[in-house]
């Protein structure tokens, strides 16, 4: 008996849900068995590769993001160890000022997210904004909101974090041009995140500074009064972020140049297509990063290759998890599940905007059930690709993955990692963790999902130069 695909789809997502949350099973596995599970059920899909496409699917995605997600792990390894994060953070204060140490504080967990993973720069962070607090006697609250506001929207809209560069490569998005749009709007969804619900709440939420797990009251006082002499110069600090970032975004510029005006612009294209290759871009970077490590260190190849161990394993464990959700929408894909909702929603006359909408809704409804906005972006971006395919959406596929990206900040609580992270590391409880931390994603995530959508309407083809 044949299954309807939206049957199947509903089994996909039940089982994931289920064995992560109810059986605690790991998310790799629980994707993996998914994917698995769609492939025995379609009759789409013949017998003999009902679980071979699992595995080539799964390699395909992992040949998209693989080299990528690795080597901007060992790049954030090497800001944390060499002491050029905390540089970062100290020249944006240093420019800005302390009195507006928020938006010093949000500047740098807006620039550190790019390459580095949330909770690393969460961790990196948040003894600067407790040292602040005991400088300043005051705002504590709205020092923890300003690093999380701008570490969020990035992490979830440029790449190379996983979400958005697989969904990016999923929809056969530019890289340069996901890259730029993301920051403009996660720039905006930071902003007025911060500006709107983190001033209000730290005006009526007094939350006083209090020992955690990482750090107690004495280490802060100590860790104020590093030496500058410790720290790499904040050129230095800096070249690994934004490397990768001018390659990329002049490959983006100069092939949209050829393309147009193709004898004027075609060779310098061709050598911007190789230097601005993700994977070659954020290689050079991770050379920069290491160099700088093992001079402010001293140390030798050998020392420098274990230090990067750790950060390679928890790189392993982001693409296995990745490349699963990718598998998971790929067999969703070859069950039918995309033409199916395309019948149903052609049937029901669904405009091209509401296709954003759809997008966000089911991005949301994945990070609610399951907590992991990386998961619920990878699943999402696959489910999207398959839908629209072949729809004439009138607008630049870029917006699809803001929307996706955005919808996956609405619901963190508890079943989130990057709660608890905030939760533990601030000393913040559980309601005061809702109160702050989860309103502030959903207001942002609002807020950057408003600003798609009036993007899309305005600048259809993408922004300038980035379309």
């Amino acid at each position: 008996m044949e299954i309807n695909p939206l049957v199947i789809l509903v089994i996909g997502i039940v089982t994931v849900l289920g064995m992560i949350l109810v059986l605690r099973v790991n998310a790799f596995v629980a994707l993996i068995s998914a994917a698995m599970l769609v492939g025995l059920l379609a009759d789409q899909v013949p017998t003999e590769k009902k679980i071979q496409l699992v595995a080539e699917q799964f390699g395909v995605v992992t040949g998209k993001i693989g080299i990528v997600i690795a080597l901007a792990a060992m790049i954030g390894k090497c800001l944390m160890d060499s002491g050029a994060a905390d540089r970062i953070v100290r020249g944006f204060l240093a420019v800005l000022g302390q009195k507006r140490a928020p938006l010093a504080l949000l500047s740098s967990g807006y620039i550190l997210s790019i390459p580095v993973f949330f909770d690393t720069v969460f961790y990196l962070m948040v003894p600067l904004a407790k040292a602040m607090r005991m400088r300043t006697g005051k705002d504590y609250v709205l020092y923890i909101m300003a690093i999380s506001a701008g570490a969020v929207m990035t992490h979830s809209l440029v790449p190379p974090t996983p979400g958005p560069l697989t969904a990016g490569e999923t929809l056969g998005v530019d890289i340069g041009v996901v890259m730029v749009t993301g920051m403009v709007i996660g720039l905006v969804g930071a902003l007025v995140g911060l500006g709107v619900w983190g001033v209000y709440v730290n005006r009526t939420l007094n939350i006083p500074l209090r020992e955690t797990p990482d750090v107690s009251l004495e280490e802060l006082e100590a860790l104020s009064k590093r030496s500058e002499d410790e720290l790499p110069s904040l050129g230095l600090s800096l070249a690994p972020i934004l490397l990768p970032v001018v390659l990329i975004t002049t490959n983006t510029v100069l092939s949209a140049l050829a393309e147009s005006n193709p004898e004027s612009y075609a060779d310098a294209a061709a050598w911007a297509k190789v230097l601005g290759n993700a994977n070659l871009a954020l290689m050079l970077s991770s050379a920069i990063a290491m160099s700088m490590l093992a001079q402010r260190k001293r140390l030798n190849m050998k020392q420098l290759a274990v230090s990067m161990q750790p950060a390679l394993a928890s790189a392993g464990v982001i693409i296995l998890i990745t490349a699963g959700g990718g598998a998971f929408g790929g067999m969703l894909n070859a069950a039918g599940v995309g033409e199916e909702i395309k019948q149903i929603a052609g049937q029901a006359q669904v405009g091209n905007l509401l296709w954003l909408v759809v997008a966000f809704g089911i991005s949301v409804v994945l990070k609610v059930a399951q907590g992991s906005g990386t998961v619920s972006i990878v699943v999402t971006s696959s489910m999207m690709a398959s839908i629209v395919a072949d729809v004439d959406l009138g607008y630049h596929l870029v917006y699809l993955v803001m929307a996706i990206g955005c919808g996956s900040k609405v619901g963190s609580w508890m079943n989130d990692s990057g709660f608890w992270i905030v939760c533990q590391m601030s000393g913040f409880t559980e309601i005061e963790t809702l109160k702050t931390w989860t309103l502030l994603l959903v207001i942002m995530g609002l807020v950057g999902f408003a600003m798609t959508l009036l993007l899309a309407v305005f600048l259809p083809h993408g922004l300038p130069f980035f379309g």
